[in-house]
């Protein structure tokens, strides 16, 4: 088989790139790897062939036949009406050839999803996963099926030519081991459909692409989500959620959760009911009746048992606000529908604030050359938003592999797509000219590595980049001491070389999650990311505020409550170089038991603070002789491997 492929809407190196959201964390620095370079040419990784390849795609000329006609899943008697996570299938896919058909050597492909799971459709091995088989109803046309790369089958039109309505009649699945379904539950994972109708090696993909849904597996963990913050006598929420194995929502579960040894000083009902029709959600209000720190312990059908993360009540101190403001859908490479990840967001990891960061060009069908799909992420982004409820962020990810990766985020319900393949945007300088004046904020993330590294010799904008993503699913990019380092990561390209520059920048976790579980990224991961925001309002405005002002911290997904300040300066200040020592104050209340506290100062780790095993603790320091230019800041360490930072206090 000869199919001539000059460019795929998905290369290879993009699989490889994502793989690394999936394997361990902790990884040794590679001996190769050369210390950042201040070079204002690109990151230090950079990448600029897969620019260089996006760019070229855009000025291909498509034939008209390319992505001509139309396909659907026909129904089987032997075929499943949907799918179910981690299981196997089979399934039907019809294409009927459009008007201008596809001609000798031109040829059709079966892209499924090609990010977490399926099976890779092959014609080889009837007895393997994924055994395909394709024919025609067309008389004297031979087809040549082959597997090109990984979940991709090329069909060539080897002999004749097809006409308009001639079909290709693809079983995927068809052997007795099926196909295995994505690992992750969505509606409307699509069995994308290329076409090169003229054969000239260029294809274009079915926007159409037929779809099926992938259900949840069987339960396989329970959730309890509080608030970390509360006042004495507020209402508050308690959110039930049972989860099968991979952290998917909608299981199919009836019975009730139990509440045990409910402490004093909680208002609640010791009995949670699940209804079929819940789908494993459900939640309830609660109300502590005096200051204190609370913890509840459940047990739920199937045998099923969990903790809550713990929730401090207490009439001091700004409230925290949970949120994961990097979050991928089906509309660039991700898992889920914009909608399904705001509702998992919102009813199943109790988040209060959440943003769709889908890419601006990569995946399957271009953010930046398909204006529906943005205009589908502005529209659940507005129906989301509820002030004073849940708190929805208008945002997409700026995918340079020159300089790093960035997210955009608006606080209303406009905002434009300024695409890193543009000329007129392709370097962070020129995004952030064109943001100025505009509300908007910029986050560099995965900074000191894989799948590529910011280009720290470019100064962050003091304005519209005041925080960045220190920890996420790829890892952290903390510092080289950090534990669950960035895979690939470089010596000087950390965040803490970042601050030793001189950039004021506060931190945040989010989960650039792929699999719809925003929020829960961690579950199904080594590591994941959440950002802790300090505001005692859950508006866009307030949101936005805490941002520009650093009042954030991170974690990489666990809720750790973390209050930090500096003679009363809250964590993200600036101070005046001061004439006697300062006083550090910290309390640390952990869902897990503390392995210790790092007090982080200026580039090293001045001092560490053994946890002794403990879940709540308050300390407090001096701190002498600060000078202009210092910087300091907190690392917490959970013996499970739970981690959460301050952001830095910065001495004038």
């Amino acid at each position: 088989m000869r199919v001539r492929v000059l460019f795929s809407p998905l290369p290879l190196w993009i699989l490889c790139g994502l793989a690394v959201a999936c394997e361990p964390r902790e990884r040794p620095l590679p001996p190769e790897r050369a210390s950042a370079v201040a070079d204002d040419s690109g990151s230090p990784n950079a990448s600029p062939e897969i620019a260089e390849a996006l760019r070229e795609d855009l000025l291909l000329e498509r034939h008209p036949s390319d992505g001509g006609g139309r396909a659907w899943i026909e129904p089987d008697p032997e075929s499943s009406a949907v799918a179910v996570a981690g299981a196997p299938g089979r399934w039907t896919i019809v294409y009927e050839a459009g008007p201008l058909g596809v001609a000798e050597g031109g040829a059709v492909f079966l892209q499924v999803s090609p990010f977490w799971g399926w099976s890779t459709p092959q014609v080889s091995d009837e007895e393997a996963p994924g055994y395909t088989t394709v024919t025609t109803n067309a008389p004297g046309i031979e087809l040549e099926p082959a597997t090109l790369e990984q979940q991709l089958l090329a069909i060539q039109v080897a002999s004749g030519a097809l006409r308009g309505g001639d079909r290709i009649r693809i079983v995927y699945g068809a052997g007795p081991r099926g196909a295995t379904a994505d690992w992750y539950a969505e509606r409307g994972s699509r069995f994308w459909i290329a076409v090169d109708g003229d054969g000239d090696g260029i294809r274009q993909t079915l926007a159409d692409s037929p779809a099926v849904d992938v259900e949840a597996g069987p339960p396989a963990r329970l959730l309890l989500t509080l608030p970390s913050s509360a006042r004495p006598g507020e209402r508050v929420r308690l959110n039930v959620a049972v989860l099968d194995a991979a952290g998917n929502a909608g299981c199919p579960v009836a019975g009730e959760v139990v509440l045990r040894e409910i402490p004093s000083g909680l208002e609640i009902p010791p009995r949670i009911p699940l209804l079929p029709e819940d789908q494993g959600r459900k939640s309830v209000e609660l109300v502590p009746t005096r200051e204190g720190i609370y913890r509840l312990l459940a047990e739920g059908p199937e045998g099923l048992a969990a903790e809550s993360n713990p929730l401090v009540v207490s009439e001091e101190g700004i409230r925290i606000l949970w949120g994961d403001l990097q979050i991928h859908t089906n509309v660039s490479d991700g898992t889920g529908l914009p909608e399904d990840a705001l509702r998992y967001a919102r009813d199943v990891a109790a988040l209060d604030v959440a943003s769709l960061t889908d890419h601006d060009h990569w995946g399957m069908l271009f953010l930046d050359q398909h204006p529906p799909l943005w205009n589908e992420i502005r529209e659940q982004t507005a129906r989301f938003y509820r002030p004073g409820s849940f708190v929805t962020l208008l945002g997409y990810e700026w995918t340079s592999w020159i300089h790093g990766h960035r997210h955009v985020l608006f606080p209303g319900d406009e905002g434009e797509v300024l695409s890193s393949i543009d000329p007129r945007y392709d370097e962070p300088g020129e995004l952030w000219a064109a943001l100025r004046g505009r509300r908007a904020l910029t986050v560099a993330h995965h900074s000191a590595g894989d799948p590529v590294a910011t280009n720290w010799s470019i100064p962050p904008d003091a304005e519209l980049e005041p925080v960045t993503e220190i920890a996420s699913v790829h890892g952290s990019s903390e510092a080289a001491d950090s534990p669950a380092i960035v895979p690939g990561a470089i010596p000087g390209n950390f965040v803490r070389d970042a601050l030793d520059r001189g950039y004021r920048l506060g931190f945040i976790g989010s989960g650039d999650g792929h699999d719809g579980h925003p929020g829960l990224a961690h579950l199904a991961s080594s590591t994941g990311g959440l950002a802790a925001i300090l505001s005692e309002e859950r508006t866009r405005e307030a949101v936005f505020e805490a941002l520009r002002e650093r009042r954030v911290y991170a974690t990489n997904g666990p809720r750790i409550l973390l209050r930090a300040s500096l003679s009363g300066r809250r964590m993200g200040s600036v101070l005046k170089a001061p004439e006697r020592a300062e006083e550090l104050e910290l309390l640390v209340v952990s869902p897990a038991a503390i392995d210790r506290i790092d007090i982080v100062r200026s580039g090293k780790v001045a001092e560490s603070v053994p946890g002794e095993q403990r879940r709540d603790l308050y300390l407090r320091r001096a701190v002498h002789d600060l000078r202009p230019g210092e910087y300091l800041y907190l690392r917490v360490v959970q013996e499970d491997g739970g981690l959460a930072w301050s952001s830095p206090f910065f001495v004038d």
